[in-house]
């Protein structure tokens, strides 16, 4: 079998602080005098119980683990280890996800925060050889109208490069919030040119999806791994051309499914879909990118060919230049084309 980690793909749904790597946490708490849950410690895989008492339990520990984050030497940290992290597995374009408000009160405001994300992305783009790009994302929890400032400020910062702004998303839980209500702010989005990709079909059915398709009109949907229930909101994905960001390890943790094999990868490419895996939070579900391409060879029989498959599924659906797609999908050939070590 080829090294997955020399399969060269794109990173496209990873979260800011649960990029952490959990060497890095206890440091940082160390370092602010946070005494942190065992389980974002410990190096058993998080196990949580389905529906709304299992993600509370996910959003205290993410919680205390973004409290850490106090400064911008941390926020630097974990954009530049995010990237040598991703160096190491092969990817060759990140877009990292962050909500900047949750750290302006230690670096000066919203602005200022996301500018050091930026930056620090600029930088470690040009340390590792990794294209580091950005998605602002807003809050379910919050008010609709915060995420259409967070939708002008991404406007700001537009564009396809290496420490640039390249989608607008919208997390958290997906039980909460009018999906509705968030439209005027996925329309200032896309109007800067921002790709659409809010989280969707994860905790919630088919059903949730078809609101995000109406009314958020995304280019990806983070997750949207429920789609595999209902044929029509899976032709529907498939014919408008919307990817999924799907997060085997993520899905598993959080209860949507009970094992790895029954989260629905084979048929959701099987029907058609573009399907780009994605690690989502590695800090609290123990796996990182070339642990999904591990579990669709080793759980969904997935062979090097299906994977390279995925892996150029990952890079077309990314917002990169059609120079950097051309680069890294020759690389996914050169792949294909060496010999299986014996």
């Amino acid at each position: 079998m080829r090294d997955l980690a020399a399969l060269p793909k794109a990173h496209l749904h990873l979260h800011f602080t649960g990029s952490m790597r959990t060497s890095t946490l206890a440091e940082l708490a160390g370092d602010a005098g946070v005494r942190l849950p065992v389980a974002l410690l410990e190096p058993d895989v998080l196990q949580l119980a389905a529906g709304p008492r299992g993600w509370f339990r996910f959003q205290r520990l993410y919680d205390a683990a973004r409290a850490c984050v106090r400064s911008e030497a941390s926020m630097r940290r974990i954009v530049r280890e995010a990237a040598e992290d991703d160096a190491a597995e092969g990817s060759g374009r990140l877009e990292m996800q962050v909500d900047p408000t949750s750290y302006g009160p230690f670096v000066g405001g919203v602005t200022p925060a996301l500018e050091i994300v930026l930056d620090e992305a600029r930088e470690a783009s040009a340390a590792t050889g990794v294209e580091v790009a950005v998605v602002v994302a807003s809050s379910r929890l919050r008010h609709p109208l915060e995420a259409r400032t967070l939708a002008r400020l991404a406007a700001r910062y537009a564009g396809d490069g290496p420490g640039q702004v390249v989608g607008f998303g919208l997390s958290n839980d997906e039980r909460r919030g009018d999906t509705a209500e968030f439209g005027p702010a996925f329309a200032i989005a896309r109007r800067a040119g921002l790709a659409s990709v809010p989280h969707g079909g994860e905790l919630l059915g088919p059903a949730h999806l078809t609101d995000v398709l109406d009314h958020l009109h995304p280019d990806r949907v983070g997750h949207g791994v429920r789609a595999a229930e209902d044929p029509r909101v899976l032709e529907r994905l498939a014919a408008e051309g919307v990817a999924l960001e799907l997060c085997p390890a993520s899905n598993v943790s959080l209860g949507v499914f009970d094992e790895a094999h029954q989260v629905p990868l084979r048929a959701l490419v099987d029907a058609g879909a573009t399907v780009a895996l994605g690690a989502d939070d590695p800090l609290l579900f123990g796996s990182r990118l070339v642990a999904q391409y591990e579990t669709a060879r080793s759980v969904h029989g997935f062979t090097d060919a299906e994977l390279a498959d995925l892996a150029r599924a990952s890079i077309r659906a990314s917002t990169a230049s059609d120079v950097t797609r051309a680069r890294l999908l020759a690389g996914v050939d050169r792949w294909c084309d060496r010999a299986v070590a014996a």
